[in-house]
């Protein structure tokens, strides 16, 4: 399982025209499912996204998490994460999940987070997004599983 989070001011979707998803300050998730993902490594990836500090302290650092901060999280479903780009020109997408199997896991991954954190907006799964954003930093992250 792979998530791409990008710290941001703020951020949205949009899907044929209409805004379903948008948070202020916070993370924005793509997530991606890879063959061989479950539940243990949705649990993993859960608890990093929640927990991994890459917001600013008093001092400047990076110690604190969404979660510290009271952020937004906004997941996107990103097949493409999924891809396998180590050879060639063209990416792969033999190591990707079934698209049921795909969004079995990623409902599951929005309502434990939804659980675990007050402020959860998503896009749609498998639809034609736009995604807008504001990266803060920029920050951005691999988290993988």
């Amino acid at each position: 399982m792979r998530g791409f989070i990008q710290r941001v001011s703020e951020a949205s979707v949009t899907v044929n025209g209409e805004r379903v998803g948008e948070i202020g300050q916070g993370l924005l998730l793509l997530l991606g499912v890879q063959k061989g993902d479950d539940e243990a490594a949705l649990d993993k990836l859960l608890h990093k996204v929640l927990n991994y500090r890459v917001f600013s302290d008093a001092e400047g650092k990076m110690n604190l998490s969404v979660q510290d901060i009271a952020g937004g999280v906004l997941v996107v479903s990103q097949f493409t994460l999924a891809a396998d780009t180590r050879k060639g020109l063209r990416p792969g997408f033999s190591t990707a999940a079934a698209p049921a199997e795909a969004e079995r896991l990623y409902d599951l991954f929005v309502e434990k987070l939804r659980q675990q954190h007050p402020t959860v907006a998503t896009g749609i799964f498998a639809a034609d997004m736009k995604v807008g954003l504001v990266n803060d930093g920029p920050v951005s992250f691999l988290l993988e599983t």
